[in-house]
């Protein structure tokens, strides 16, 4: 019996599949936080703050609660 031939490797991914999931989910946070803080009658550079904020401290929660 013969081993079958090896398969060649390509370059590694830039971003894993978990990575991809929890920034896209933590996008999508932000947005709506930075949505709804400007629909309330809030300034859009406190909206932008407040969905950066969002973003931001839902990666280290998503990337525990994800995988």
């Amino acid at each position: 019996m013969s081993s079958p031939a090896p398969t060649p490797q390509g370059p590694a991914p830039f971003l894993t599949i978990h990575t991809a999931v929890v920034l896209l989910i933590a996008v999508v946070i932000g947005l709506i936080a930075g949505g709804l803080t400007f629909l309330s009658g809030g300034a859009v550079a406190a909206a932008v703050l407040a969905g950066l904020t969002a973003a931001g401290f839902s990666v280290p929660v998503l990337r525990s609660l994800i995988g």
